[in-house]
């Protein structure tokens, strides 16, 4: 078994939304499809009582739809799409992460004088 450094959690707070809409970009889930996607992509503290109210107060914002699937392993499945409202968050969000990320990568990739380290 891998043993794997638990996430920040306040940073995946913040990133969390954008991630959900862009996972549901890919590919239309139910919840607990997109806990075992984000799992996959390495985010393996990420748990149900994480993205679930994530993916409420997105559906409460208007940027997801649901549709309820009847399921033949048990009760009927919410499935989550982007609406055109959640596209336009996605593009923003991912523009504003570029841009922030791109900035602090520059400041941590600039060498230390010696005497501070």
């Amino acid at each position: 078994m891998v043993d794997v450094a638990p996430h920040d959690s306040q940073l995946l707070k913040g990133v969390l939304p954008l991630l959900l809409l862009h996972l549901l970009a890919e590919q239309e889930s139910y919840g607990y499809q997109v806990v075992q996607r984000l799992q996959a992509a390495g985010l393996t503290d990420v748990l149900e009582g994480t993205v679930y109210p994530a993916l409420a107060r997105l559906e409460r914002e208007g940027r997801v739809a649901s549709r309820l699937v009847a399921s033949s392993s048990g009760p009927a499945r919410k499935y989550y799409r982007p609406t055109p409202a959640g596209f336009e968050a996605l593009a923003d969000g991912t523009e504003n992460w570029t841009r922030h990320t791109a900035i602090v990568n520059a400041v941590l990739t600039r060498p230390l004088p010696a005497a501070s380290r």
